[in-house]
């Protein structure tokens, strides 16, 4: 593998990062100036040819939508998705907690290029230590004149508040993270019309996450040929990846576009442990369906792992040996999106509530030959007919797993199947004693 330059994770280790001068000794806030010395529009044009896809999960290219942003007087918004609630996502936070003035001069250079005054980063609730250094990082960017009114000395005033979310996984959605900024409950709202043209407070809004602001100075100082030159074909720059489960080395890993999946576990993290063979791997967070130990061959692109019936979503990198059942994987899934699901939607409230139903029946031994096709059965009905993708992302998981597995979900049925039928010869021959 050939080795990945760091730009993201540069900072990583090095305390003296989370200050205004320490950021600035390793070259931060020069992209700033640069971009102050360039026209708005060229700075948008900049960031659509580094071929930047959105970080927060979709990979909609970020300066297109920028480029959507409606035109007219009156209040714009940026707002900062960093309520990183995606489990096996751990990108959003570390970022924020040993580089907070990287993602700080992202945010600075989108909103002068879209002549936008106000910015909000609405962080996840939980995360009470990133909340509390990018507090301070925004405290001392102000003090030190990036914020407020002239930043930078270009007579371009701009405002940065910090927002503590609601704990909610489908604050997480940009429509549902507006309205619980507007103080509401965090419910999605119907697009269109998308936030770029009706927003926060009806405004235009753009909505960008913490990772695809933080490669935004690194576009600007490298330019869009070498940003490029470090990923794929319609996805430039370098990623993070995090893996967890059960590979030698679980981590947080920034690397080229073009790594395949079999790289990052075998090459990357070491392979599996010890006696143990991998079963299946998930490649971008709980969201994204199920992949097996044939189909890892893939680039870990957004192009790449649709083609391969997967997505790369959050690019966190779920790794199961042979020892995991399936049937349990999908069941704590499956306990999780019902949880998190806001209700609004009838596809999503009930049929979240349904599926968890029916594999909780599974995994307690009482399931029934045809509960597998009624949650697929299910599935189908969720795709597609709700208003944000919480119900495709509890649908399309549950699909690979009982397509890939499905073996191992009737073992499991038949097996409940047997102990109920013993149990029930047990109590008549007690009866009749």
């Amino acid at each position: 593998m050939e080795p990945t330059p760091k730009y993201l994770t540069r900072n990583f280790g090095n305390p003296a990062a989370l200050t205004y001068d320490g950021y600035v000794a390793g070259g931060g806030y020069a992209a700033l100036k640069k971009a102050l010395g360039m026209a708005p529009q060229a700075v948008i044009d900049l960031v659509k040819a580094g071929n930047l896809r959105g970080r927060g999960g979709a990979g909609f290219p970020a300066g297109v939508k920028w480029g959507f942003l409606a035109k007219g007087d009156g209040p714009k918004y940026l707002c900062v998705n960093a309520d990183e609630g995606e489990p096996g996502t751990v990108k959003d936070g570390p970022l924020m907690e040993q580089d907070p003035h990287q993602m700080l001069e992202g945010i600075a250079i989108a909103c002068y290029a879209l002549g936008i005054h106000q910015s909000y980063i609405y962080i996840r609730g939980e995360f009470h230590k990133a909340i509390r250094i990018v507090e301070a990082a925004v405290e001392e960017a102000y003090a030190k004149g990036v914020f407020g009114p002239s930043m930078s000395g270009s007579g371009f005033a701009l405002d940065v508040a910090v927002h503590p979310g609601a704990g909610a996984y489908i604050c997480g959605e940009e429509t549902g993270l507006l309205s619980s900024l507007e103080g509401k409950k965090g419910m999605p709202k119907l697009k269109p019309p998308f936030p770029a043209v009706k927003g926060l407070y009806d405004r235009p809004t753009i909505v960008n996450n913490v990772e695809t602001l933080a490669c935004v100075p690194h576009i600007l100082n490298l330019g869009a040929e070498a940003w490029n030159a470090l990923g794929t074909e319609k996805n430039g720059g370098t990623k993070l990846y995090n893996v967890c489960g059960h590979v030698l080395r679980p981590g947080y890993h920034e690397l080229r576009h073009d790594v395949t999946l079999r790289q990052l576990i075998y090459d990357v993290c070491g392979g599996m442990k010890p006696g143990r063979t991998l079963k299946a791997v998930v490649p971008g967070g709980s969201s994204s369906p199920i992949l097996l130990p044939s189909e890892i061959d893939v680039r870990m692109d957004f192009d790449s792992l649709a083609k391969a019936g997967s997505m790369l979503g959050s690019a966190a990198v779920i790794v199961m040996d042979d020892r995991t059942s399936i049937v349990r994987a999908l069941d704590n899934l499956l306990h999780f999106y019902s949880h998190e699901s806001c209700g609004q939607c009838t596809p999503c409230r009930e049929g979240t509530h349904w599926l968890y139903e029916i594999s909780q029946r599974i995994v307690d031994g009482r399931g029934r030959p045809g509960d597998l096709d009624r949650m697929l059965d299910i599935c189908t009905n969720m795709v597609g007919n709700t208003i944000c993708v919480l119900a495709d992302a509890a649908a399309l998981p549950t699909q690979s797993y009982i397509q890939k597995f499905r073996g191992e979900f009737e073992d499991y049925i038949r097996a409940g199947e047997r102990r109920g039928l013993l149990g029930g010869i047990e109590g008549k021959a007690v009866a009749h004693a």
